[in-house]
């Protein structure tokens, strides 16, 4: 990523968050990334008055968001989600943080007020949207499954699993894929994608259900592993960006934000370009 994309992103760690992302959650009230609630006020405004929008990631999962040693030599977080972060920042007029968890957190970071925005490959399944509210779409995608090379012919359909040890992301629609398309799945599951992979290189699972872009861009750096056959047309309609509940003005403007990206061509530069960088940088695992 350019130094232009990533000056205004502060990269953070967030604990203590131990809470699963699909329970434990009533509505949303507004509360603020500083804990004062809203009395009222779209979080929109809140956002613009402190001068900040914190945008929760799972840094773990190219070409979507993951950690890369820069030119400079440091640690940065890049990927198409930062970049998409970063318009909506400038929209907005304030600066970008990253607020780094696990994946399976990020859901119920939102009406807890930790962070303000989720944008991590996320989809909008029904069970979500009980949650949280979410944008229009900014990207479609496929699912598949990473295995080893020489087990690339071995699995043809989803179907063909059924009895190996499957691994897939804690809390992702992966898990839901797999536990509806592996008959009688052996689910390995585990917050971090690259622990994921070093389980399937270790022979620990046969296979990782998940994005296809993502397993692509798995198999420039671990040339010992393939893409299988077996393809997920994604049916819960993409990725989006999550909100708390109840915030109309800030939803409006980042669907403002997602259709000036998509019309003017820009979401396509940058999801080529993060996968340009994605297999061509120090990717920090």
């Amino acid at each position: 990523m350019k130094k232009g994309l990533i000056k205004k992103v502060v990269a953070c760690a967030l604990l203590g968050i131990m809470t699963m992302g699909f329970v434990g959650c009533g509505a949303a009230d507004n509360k603020t990334t500083d804990g004062n609630k809203g009395e009222g006020k779209d979080l929109l405004n809140t956002i613009q008055e402190k001068g900040k929008v914190v945008v929760g990631m799972s840094a773990d999962y190219a070409p979507y968001e993951f950690h890369y040693i820069d030119e400079n030599g440091k640690d940065v977080i890049g990927g198409f989600d930062v970049d998409i972060a970063n318009e909506i920042a400038d929209a907005l007029g304030v600066d970008l943080v990253i607020q780094e968890m696990d994946f399976d957190a990020l859901v119920a970071a939102l009406p807890a007020g930790k962070v303000d925005l989720v944008i991590s490959g996320m989809n909008p399944t029904e069970e979500r949207a009980k949650v949280v509210d979410f944008s229009e779409i900014y990207y479609n995608s496929q699912h598949g499954i990473l295995v080893r090379a020489e087990d690339v012919d071995k699995y043809k359909t989803f179907a063909d699993l059924e009895g190996v040890k499957v691994g897939a992301q804690l809390g992702s629609t992966q898990e839901q894929i797999a536990r509806s398309e592996i008959p009688n799945a052996d689910l390995q599951l585990l917050n971090n994608v690259n622990n994921l992979i070093l389980e399937l290189k270790a022979g620990k699972v046969d296979a990782i259900i998940m994005e296809k872009p993502v397993a692509e861009m798995a198999i420039k750096s671990n040339p010992e592993l393939a893409v299988g056959n077996p393809i997920y047309e994604d049916k819960t309609g993409g990725n989006a960006v999550g909100m708390a509940k109840n915030n109309p003005e800030l939803l409006a403007k980042i669907n403002e934000v997602i259709k000036e990206l998509n019309e003017s061509g820009k979401m396509d530069e940058y999801i080529v370009k993060a996968n340009e960088l994605a297999g061509s940088a120090d990717i920090v695992e």
